[in-house]
Parts: C-alpha cells; sequence; structure tokens
C-alpha cells in the first residue's frame, strides 16, 4: 500500500513546516505542564508549610492561657477562671481542627491526639462539681505533656518542610533530565524530518537542473523524467517536450546538412573534372597566366570538396552521437593505431612523441574514443613547429582516465577558448604548410566526451603550446543503467 504524497510544492512545503513544528510544539506543551506542576507542587508546599507553622505559633499561644488559667484556679479556686479557661480551650480546639485539615501525616496525628487527651483530662478535673486539691494538682501536671506534645508538632512541621523540599528538588532535578533528554529527541527527530523533506524537495530540482544543463550542452540523447511533487513533475514533462523538440530540430538540421551537401557536390564534381581536363591540356596547352588561374581553380575545388565532406561527416556523427556501442578494451593498442595513422605526417614534419601512457582497461565506444585521439594528433600536428614535440599522457585517476595531449606550438589565445569547441569555428590560422580547418573536429571531440559522461579543459603552464586534458569515465554508467 502506497502512503498518500503531498501533491504540490506548496502542499509538500506546507506538509514539511507542520511535521516539523509538530514535535517542537508537543515539546513545548510537555515543558509547560511539567514546568506547571513543579510550580503546583512548590507553591502548595510553601502554603501547607507557612499554614502550619502559624497554627504552630498558635498552638503555643493558646496553650499558655490554659496552663496559666488552670494554675490560678488551683491556687485561687476562683470560678470566672473556668470562664477564661474555656475560652482558651475553645481557641485551642479550633487550632488543632486547622492543624488536622493541612496536615495530616502520622506524627502529626499522633500528637494532636495526645493533646486532646491532655486536654480532656484537664477539662474532667476542672469541670467536676467539687474538684479536690489532688485532681486539680493531676490536672495541672497534664499540662506538661500538652507542652510537649506541641514542640515534637513543631519539629514534625519543620521536619515535614523539610522533606518537601528534598522531593521537590529531586523532582526538579527529573523535570530537568526528563527535558534536557527530550529536547535531545526532539531535536534529532526535527533534524531527520528536515533532511527527508529537504532530500524530497532538493531531488526534482537537481533533476530539473540536471535536465537544463543537459539541454545547453545540446546533449538530446537521455530523456528527462523529474519525480517529485506535480508541479514539478509537469515541469519535467515541458522539458521532455523541449528535449524531443531540439533533438527533431537538430535531427531536422542534419538531413539539411546532408542534402545540400549532396547538392553540392555534383557541381563541384563537374566543376573539379573540368580544371582537371584544362590541366591536361585536353583543350590545348595553356600559357603560364593560364596555368595560374587554373591552379587556383583546381586548389579551392579540392578545398570546397574537403569543407563538404567535413559537412557529411559532420552530419554522421551527429546522427550516431546518441547511441554509444560500449566494449572494453585497452588503451596502449588503441593510441598505437591512431599514431599509426598520421605516422607519415610525423615523419615528414620530424615531430617528436612523448609518450607516457599507462596500460588502462577502459569500457567506452572505441570507435568514438579513437576518432577524440585522431582529431586531437590532427590539431597538434596542425600547430606544431617543424622538428616540435607532441606530449600524449594517459593516466588511472580514481574511476577517471586523465588523458593529456599537448604540443610545442603557439598555443590558444584566451580570446578564443570560449568558442574552440563550437561547431565550424576555425580559430586562428595553423603553422605554414596545413590549410585552416573547418572548426568541426574539435565539436566532435567536445560531443563525443560528452556523449561518454566526460570533460575536457584547456590548461596553461604544463607545456609550451596547446595542452588538452580530457577525462573520461573508466565504465560510463549509460541511460538504464544505476548510475
Amino acid at each position: 500500500m502506497r502512503l498518500p504524497r503531498p501533491s504540490s510544492l506548496n502542499s509538500l512545503m506546507l506538509t514539511g513546516f507542520a511535521l516539523v513544528s509538530i514535535p517542537l510544539l508537543l515539546g513545548v506543551v510537555i515543558a509547560a505542564t511539567k514546568v506547571r506542576n513543579l510550580s503546583e507542587a512548590s507553591a502548595t508546599l510553601v502554603r501547607s508549610g507557612v499554614q502550619t507553622t502559624h497554627y504552630t505559633q498558635q498552638l503555643f499561644q493558646q496553650i499558655a492561657p490554659i496552663e496559666r488559667s488552670a494554675k490560678l484556679y488551683q491556687v485561687l479556686n476562683d470560678p470566672g477562671l473556668l470562664e477564661v479557661y474555656g475560652d482558651s480551650r475553645e481557641r485551642l480546639l479550633a487550632t488543632l481542627s486547622s492543624i488536622e485539615t493541612v496536615a495530616v501525616d502520622q506524627e502529626h496525628a499522633v500528637q494532636l491526639r495526645a493533646i486532646r487527651t491532655s486536654l480532656r483530662r484537664i477539662d474532667a478535673a476542672l469541670q467536676s462539681p467539687a474538684p479536690s486539691p489532688e485532681v486539680i494538682r493531676d490536672a495541672v501536671d497534664s499540662i506538661q505533656p500538652m507542652w510537649q506534645a506541641a514542640f515534637a508538632l513543631s519539629a514534625a512541621t519543620g521536619e515535614q518542610v523539610e522533606t518537601g523540599l528534598s522531593r521537590l528538588q529531586q523532582s526538579t532535578a527529573d523535570t530537568q533530565k526528563y527535558l534536557f533528554w527530550q529536547s535531545a529527541v526532539l531535536i534529532l527527530l526535527t533534524a531527520m524530518l528536515v533532511g527527508v523533506f529537504t532530500f524530497l524537495l532538493m531531488r526534482p530540482i537537481r533533476q530539473i537542473d540536471l535536465a537544463i544543463s543537459q539541454l545547453g550542452k545540446g546533449t538530446f540523447s537521455r530523456s528527462i523524467a523529474v519525480r517529485g511533487p506535480v508541479d514539478l513533475v509537469n515541469l519535467g514533462r515541458q522539458l521532455e517536450w523541449l528535449r524531443v523538440r531540439l533533438l527533431e530540430l537538430a535531427q531536422e538540421r542534419n538531413r539539411f546538412l546532408r542534402h545540400m551537401s549532396h547538392e553540392l557536390k555534383t557541381p563541384l564534381a563537374s566543376i573539379r573534372e573540368g580544371t582537371e581536363l584544362l590541366m591536361d591540356g585536353a583543350v590545348g596547352e595553356l600559357d603560364s597566366a593560364q596555368r595560374e588561374v587554373t591552379t587556383i581553380l583546381r586548389d579551392n575545388g579540392i578545398k570546397l570538396q574537403q569543407l563538404i565532406e567535413n559537412l557529411l561527416e559532420f552530419s554522421a556523427w551527429q546522427a550516431r552521437h546518441s547511441g554509444l556501442e560500449i566494449s572494453e578494451f585497452r588503451l596502449r593498442p588503441l593510441i598505437k593505431s591512431a599514431l599509426e595513422t598520421h605516422q607519415l605526417t610525423l615523419l615528414a614534419q620530424r615531430v617528436h612523441l612523448d609518450l607516457k601512457v599507462q596500460d588502462i582497461e577502459l569500457r567506452a565506444d572505441r570507435a568514438k574514443l579513437k576518432l577524440i585521439l585522431d582529431n586531437l594528433l590532427s590539431n597538434a600536428l596542425k600547430y606544431s613547429p617543424r622538428g616540435g614535440t607532441i606530449f600524449i599522457h594517459a593516466k588511472a585517476d580514481k574511476d577517471q582516465l586523465v588523458l593529456d595531449v599537448a604540443d610545442t606550438g603557439p598555443g590558444i589565445s584566451k580570446d578564443e577558448r570560449s568558442a574552440i569547441f563550437d561547431a565550424f569555428y576555425s580559430g586562428s590560422a595553423p603553422v605554414s604548410g596545413h590549410l585552416k580547418g573547418t572548426g568541426i573536429g574539435l565539436s566532435v571531440v567536445s560531443e563525443f566526451i560528452q556523449a561518454h559522461g566526460g570533460s575536457i579543459e584547456i590548461l596553461d603552464g604544463m607545456f609550451p603550446g596547446a595542452h588538452f586534458r580530457v577525462r573520461l569515465p573508466l565504465a560510463p554508467a549509460l541511460e538504464g543503467e544505476p548510475a
């Protein structure tokens, strides 16, 4: 069963804020409840302690008149003193009842019973019709246990307050520990929720950013699929439609180039054939001026034919760009094959080679990688002076192939580097003895490297001339394979 998910970016953000705020609000409520309970317990303890202490002080103040009236009655035997005793007795009973309402522990109950017992003995002695002196003396003697009970009651009250304070301190410490662990758990939970929603939010945004980067680089072979909220999924569908449309336009452009190139080759072949006939003297011998004009026509015809063939090759490369035929092979034999293709030019220009190539095993499109090497070597030969040096270094760096191709030519100016990989950009003129290029080779190199998921850059400082560094994954992740 699939859990329901927010359907839009706004609902996803609101859901994230709600889920992040719920544990925080829960923590605040629990903390407030704990603090309120501590506050109520503290207030109860203070109120009970103050009241019990107040009633205990009243108890001392009320026992003294009872003792005084009982002793005076013993000496004077005045019935009016019994009225004073009665008033003091009623106030003492009221105080005892008040103490019973605020102090209900066992120690207080024992001492309160002792005071009431002593009071009943005094009542029995003083309220008899004709109390004897011995009875009155026993009544007066009963006051001493009452004082002892009152002092014990005061001590029990102090002990009760101390016990309550100790419990309150322990409860405060427990609450602090509980709130600390609660805060730690809530912070961890909040961080996890933030991480989850950041992932849910950033994943489709990264997919969209990657898709836009691919479209900007002209890579139209990989389909665009965005997973996430509905509005971002719809944006991914729009990008997929744009990719398909751009791919169709690129294919139409390639078809146009192929058709136009073929249409141009037919009249050009007639022009070249006529020029060759003139050069061979089919219509008579040519003088020097005529031969010079005919030579110009023939050379430019050859150049124009080369341009048209380059256009056809470029169109064919564009058509095959989306498909990579991956195979496993070693790098050294491939570089050796590429050097054999340019062996005559290397010998003619007396160019030296500086080879430092590790025997690396690759998973890539062998034909396209050979074309990359051919174009980079051709570019290095074109701009290297006679007797110069071409550097080819290759090594494995973690899961990447690092390939350096450099020469001892004039290098590449800063102004040209931003456009040197654009199609049909020919750049500055090469050294003498070479025709200016069509500007297709390096654009094809860039496209094939991007198709493998690699990169190419121009470096300075390591070699005197142009220095190209190619980075390719040793085993590229293709579409449909897990990255």
